[in-house]
């Protein structure tokens, strides 16, 4: 039993001694077991860097690249999109809701007709397969990509409770910009227009299911 005494103080003393007394002032930095992130492979603003053949730690933008409300005088377009596509007003094209309240049926900003319809869907297709059929599986049923290396939570858009009656085309829109539990917000990456593409696109797949019964 000494030697456990005897052990359990020398474990104190050198715990102490690494550590130091609460409230004890050190000249050098502590000891860290878990650093986290307080040492990052980081560069300060407007220092060198050795890592760049150049020495300057500053880099410029990528090639075509262009961040959003620095366009060149004049121009209201990122790559050709309109840039208010990506933002927008507090009206129904661009949220989805209506006086607070979600919305279902496309946007008239859209300007959908019979012959001119079929373009959107097209579009959200391929949107669709893009950004959403990854986690979602192609045909809308949870069963992508991502479901395979056990990802959990990925809806299943095919049933009853993501239907238009339960789950408005707004709040779809809204959960596609925003997202919702582990999906990200896509707003900074699909246009409006797009996204109403694949809420579109999205609501052709529970057709065809409900059709297939």
């Amino acid at each position: 039993m000494r030697y456990f005494f005897l052990a359990y103080a020398i474990i104190a003393l050198l715990v102490v001694g690494i550590f130091g007394i609460r409230g004890q002032k050190f000249s050098q930095p502590p000891v860290r077991i878990f650093p986290d992130m307080d040492e990052q492979d980081k560069l300060k603003a407007q220092k060198p860097s050795a890592f760049f053949a150049d020495g300057h730690g500053g880099r410029l933008p990528v090639p075509q690249t262009q961040p959003r409300g620095f366009n060149p005088a004049g121009e209201s377009s990122i790559g050709g999109i309109p840039e208010y596509e990506f933002g927008g007003t507090p009206d129904y094209y661009h949220t989805g809701q209506i006086n607070g309240f979600f919305g279902t049926g496309m946007p008239e900003q859209l300007q959908l007709t019979a012959e001119n319809a079929h373009e959107l869907i097209a579009r959200g297709k391929e949107r669709y397969g893009i950004y959403c059929a990854v986690c979602h599986g192609s045909s809308g049923n949870g069963l992508g990509m991502t479901s395979r290396y056990g990802v959990p939570g990925i809806a299943n858009l095919l049933l009853p409770t993501f239907g238009e009656e339960s789950y408005p085309d707004g709040r779809l829109y809204h959960t596609i910009t925003n997202g919702k539990g582990m999906m990200s917000g896509y707003g900074y990456n699909i246009p409006v227009r797009d996204r109403w593409a694949i809420v579109a696109y999205v609501r052709t797949l529970q057709a065809a299911k409900a059709s297939s019964k």
